[in-house]
Parts: C-alpha cells; sequence; structure tokens
C-alpha cells in the first residue's frame, strides 16, 4: 500500500488561496501525526491524503471499487453510488480499515474523503520536431511522492512556475522511441509563462495504448526536461490486468494543486 505523506486542503481558484493553501501544507508536513498507535489499523489526519487510487465504476456508474495497487483492491462501505458517474478516475482518498480481512487483497473501508485528480489518455507520436513545436518542453521538476506507476496508468507529480493570470499549463505523455515503446517522454507546455511563483502539479495517465507485455515485467523509461537538463527515470511495468473499456476519463483535480493545468 502507498502511503501518502501530504495533506489535502481545499482551496479556491484565486492565487492568494491556493499560496496559504501551500503554506499549510508545508507547515503540516513538518509535523508527525498522532493516534496512530495501532500498528493492525492506523489513524491518519483527516486533512491528509493516505492512498492514491483508481476508481473502477461500473458500467451504469451505479457501484464502483477501487483500486489500491496492481493487486489489492478496497470497497467503501459507506458510498454505494460511483463518485464520477461511469468515469474511471485516479483519486486521493483518506481512508480508515474496518475489518480485518481474510483476504489481505480484498478490504473493506470507511471513506472520509475522496478527491479526484487530473486522468488523461497518452498523445500521439508526431514525431521529433513536432512533438517539441505543438507539445513543447518547458522545463519542470518531477517529486517521488505520488509519482509511481501502478494499475495500468503513470501518475506524475511535478513542481514548476505558475502565474495568477490563471494561464492553463499543458500536459502530456508521448511514446517518442518507434524501437522502444516503453520509452516514454513528458512534455510540458507553460504557455508562454516565465517566472512566477512555484507550484505543483499532478496528472496521471493512462497506459493501454502502450504493447501488451503478455503478463511480463518490463522496464518503462521516463524522459524529462527539469530546470538543470534532461533527466530520466525507470519503471517497472506490466500491462494491467483487466481491459475493462473506458466510456470517459474525468478532468477534476485535488484541490492541493494548480488549477490551471490541462
Amino acid at each position: 500500500m502507498r502511503q501518502i505523506q501530504a495533506i489535502k486542503k481545499h482551496i479556491g481558484h484565486t492565487a492568494n488561496i491556493i499560496g496559504l493553501a501551500v503554506a499549510i501544507a508545508i507547515a503540516c508536513m513538518a509535523m508527525t501525526s498522532c493516534d496512530n498507535d495501532n500498528d493492525e489499523f492506523p489513524v491518519f489526519p483527516l486533512n491528509r491524503p493516505n492512498a492514491i487510487v483508481t476508481v473502477k465504476p461500473s458500467a451504469e456508474g451505479t457501484s464502483f471499487y477501487m483500486q489500491l495497487d496492481d493487486s489489492t483492491r478496497i470497497n467503501a462501505t459507506n458510498m454505494h453510488t460511483a463518485p464520477y458517474g461511469n468515469h474511471e478516475v485516479r483519486a486521493f482518498i483518506n481512508y480508515r480499515i474496518l475489518t480485518q480481512p481474510g483476504n489481505s487483497r480484498n478490504y473493506d473501508v470507511y471513506v472520509n474523503w475522496i478527491d479526484s485528480v487530473l486522468t488523461k489518455q497518452m498523445a500521439a507520436d508526431l514525431g521529433s520536431d513536432q512533438n517539441a513545436t505543438i507539445y513543447r518542453q518547458d522545463p519542470v521538476e518531477l517529486l517521488r511522492d505520488w509519482t509511481v506507476s501502478e494499475d495500468g496508468y503513470l501518475t506524475i507529480h511535478f513542481r514548476t512556475q505558475w502565474t495568477t493570470n490563471g494561464t492553463p499549463h499543458i500536459v502530456n505523455l508521448v511514446a517518442t522511441n518507434p524501437s522502444n515503446p516503453y520509452e516514454l517522454t513528458f512534455f510540458h507546455n507553460a504557455q508562454g509563462v516565465k517566472g512566477g511563483y512555484w507550484g505543483d502539479g499532478i496528472v496521471a495517465f493512462r497506459l493501454d495504448r502502450l504493447p501488451d507485455t503478455k503478463g511480463k515485467t518490463v522496464n518503462m523509461t521516463l524522459h524529462w526536461l527539469s530546470y538543470n537538463g534532461k533527466r530520466s527515470v525507470t519503471f517497472k511495468y506490466a500491462t494491467r490486468k483487466s481491459v475493462d473499456k473506458i466510456e470517459g476519463l474525468s478532468y477534476a483535480q485535488s484541490g492541493l494543486f494548480e488549477k490551471t493545468l490541462k
């Protein structure tokens, strides 16, 4: 289970409120959680997510479950209707385990809150010149927490500079090496923004356009441009076992992150 080390704070669209939320987040992350003496059923502060999951609804959106990692399923006993209709999304949750199950890969939980993150399909490879022109590669710093490959998604947590005029940043993920389809590039278009304040964004990309690994685990390399030059990191990746058809992807975002992101 991927434990999350950050707070959840609802914020508005104004820069002042965003700045306040970030300041509160930094202060809160310096403190340790209380009431966490029970190793079997740990308790986490309510204002912090303690997991990132995939919300998987039924075709009608009338029921759902959540995938915690590649092999662990959790079921919300206090939520019966899919929170985002028939849209499959990645989301932060704050939850607590109700009972220790006999099957350690299937838990009943109580969800205190849930907040979806920007969820997108991969973009088409247009060739190196067109990729640079259309998608652009303005610098970002990728952060270790919440950046993860699991359940058929690559979730990326990044930091860059933003302006207060609401200019949206556009992010895309592209398989840029025809000879190795598991070599990906993260593109970031700041739309001319230079300077400004530092803020974080998070996005989850569905990887179902990559070739099926047929049960094998392969190396998947992610490239991006940082403020100190080109960087890369390698993940372990295997095609998601289920191939559920997704009718749509939600573009809602977590309140802790910048709203001007698409």
